[in-house]
């Protein structure tokens, strides 16, 4: 056994109130790591606020499990997490770092609607790309941001697999499709009529039907609130803090 791995285990079966600061600093690494690997998030109590980070890359897995080599965001680890900073009282803020090219319809708005329905001040920013379902989880927060070099790709509802070609089934994607744009444009400045368009426009995409806009045009869309970074969004969420902690304070007075 390396004298590193040895060190490390002699601190995890040291009890904390015998480690020195340095064996506690290595613990809370640790703890830190195998958090963001087993559920892609992490809570940051370095900095003005203690705010939690959460990312969703990849693809938004539901119902059916993924093959492994697909880079995936699990909703049964999300869910939890999203219940669990709602109800803490240490969390002040919640920052959502998007990579994503869409995936499970349903479990993307389980998700984007837990969000939305949240107290707790939260803010989102697409980086690489927000696609398909990304959109409604981009917009979810009460502000969104998006680098200049992003892209969201909008497009109509789609299924794989085997689908009956029956007037219900139609019927059903027309539904889904509406919970989508009405979610979206409930949630952002974005007209329906727009992002019905948008979804619908032949000639964008080599292989399918909609349209992939980069940062700039989703804000001017309307989509999208700011174009920003990580330090952007990351000063917009403690303003939101800030205001709501100032609100409390007179509210309490």
């Amino acid at each position: 056994m390396s004298d590193q791995k040895q060190s490390e285990k002699q601190t995890r079966e040291t009890p904390p109130e015998e480690q020195s600061p340095e064996e506690r600093e290595n613990h809370r690494r640790e703890q830190e790591m195998d958090l963001i690997t087993e559920s892609g998030g992490i809570t940051a109590g370095q900095g003005r606020h203690l705010i939690h980070c959460l990312t969703i890359i990849g693809q938004v897995e539901g119902h059916f499990i993924l093959p492994p080599q697909n880079k995936t965001t699990k909703y049964e680890h999300v869910i939890p997490q999203l219940a669990a900073i709602e109800e803490s009282p240490d969390i002040k803020g919640l920052l959502i770092l998007l990579n994503t090219v869409g995936g499970d319809v349903e479990a993307g708005l389980a998700i984007a609607e837990l969000i939305a329905g949240m107290r707790t001040p939260t803010v989102s920013i697409v980086l690489g790309g927000g696609h398909s379902i990304g959109v409604p989880l981009a917009v979810s927060a009460r502000t969104s941001f998006i680098v200049p070099s992003a892209t969201m790709t909008i497009h109509p509802v789609r299924m794989n697999g085997l689908v009956l070609g029956v007037p219900q089934s139609f019927s059903y994607f027309d539904k889904m499709q509406e919970r989508i744009i009405r979610f979206v444009t409930d949630n952002s400045r974005i007209s329906p009529e727009r992002f019905r368009e948008l979804m619908m426009q032949t000639g964008e995409l080599a292989m399918d039907v909609g349209t992939s806009i980069d940062g700039e045009t989703a804000v001017k869309e309307g989509l999208i609130d700011r174009l920003g970074g990580l330090s952007d969004a990351i000063e917009c969420l403690y303003g939101m803090i800030d205001e709501e902690e100032t609100d409390a304070a007179a509210h309490d007075s």
